[in-house]
């Protein structure tokens, strides 16, 4: 029973992932926020309970990347498509069928897959990251979709001009199977002696949080690639 607890908690993430996207092509955009959030912190827990009860399966692996392949891969390419079908066809408008011309958002998708797929492969990635996590790409576009619902700062009709997306839909697959190293968020201890750069962005993070409110989620995510790659370089030249 106890080993069963994490993988309960990987299909809540997968079940919030999928309200997320229900939520968001039928226009609930905050709600959509909501059940993303609800997949990340799932997307916490689950790992975090596994390392606590001291519980690892081939089974509970599985599930984890299954479960991020909707909520962090499916969901952001169905924001971006819902975002360019605004764009392209009206800001009132919800589509009744496929709008070809916005389905190149799901590249995201493909690639969040090959992302994935790598990671769960790749044994160098134990405590940081190499590419930008799924995860992030979701933060980063449901992001967008507060911008526009919120006109934050009179900033929807950018996030909705085609234009801005489609050069965001290659910027984002690259960077998730980009070399570039990133590090993790998670605090293994409270000790600022090797958390440095995490707590200089959790600063960072708080800040935007504070001025820009819901607009700051993509600048959170464009702050992490762009501290990861001054980290990158500092640590090249040293």
């Amino acid at each position: 029973m106890k080993k069963n607890i994490p993988n309960f908690i990987t299909l809540l993430n997968l079940f919030f992932g999928c309200c997320a996207i229900a939520s968001v092509l039928y226009g609930q955009f905050v709600q959509a926020f909501w059940f993303s959030f609800a997949s990340g912190v799932a997307d916490y827990l689950d790992g975090a309970c596994a390392r606590m009860l001291k519980v690892k399966s081939p089974l509970g692996q599985q599930l984890d990347s299954l479960a991020d392949m909707v909520s962090f891969g499916v969901a952001p390419g169905a924001v971006i498509y819902m975002l360019l079908v605004k764009g392209l066809a009206g800001n009132d408008v919800l589509p009744i069928q496929l709008t070809l011309a916005a389905s190149p958002a799901f590249l995201i998708t493909l690639f969040a897959a090959i992302r994935l797929a790598n990671f769960n492969i790749d044994t160098r990635q134990t405590e940081n990251f190499i590419g930008m996590p799924t995860p992030s790409c979701a933060i980063y576009a449901i992001g967008l979709l507060l911008i526009y619902h919120f006109d934050s700062f009179g900033l929807g009709k950018i996030v909705t001009n085609p234009v801005f997306l489609y050069l965001n839909i290659p910027v984002l697959c690259l960077l998730m199977v980009a070399g570039l190293p990133m590090f993790s968020l998670k605090f293994k201890n409270l000790a600022w002696e090797g958390n440095e750069i995490r707590f200089i962005f959790a600063a960072f993070t708080a800040v935007l949080l504070v001025f820009l409110r819901e607009a700051a989620f993509p600048f959170i995510i464009i702050g992490h690639v762009l501290f990861s790659f001054i980290v990158y370089l500092k640590v090249s030249r040293d």
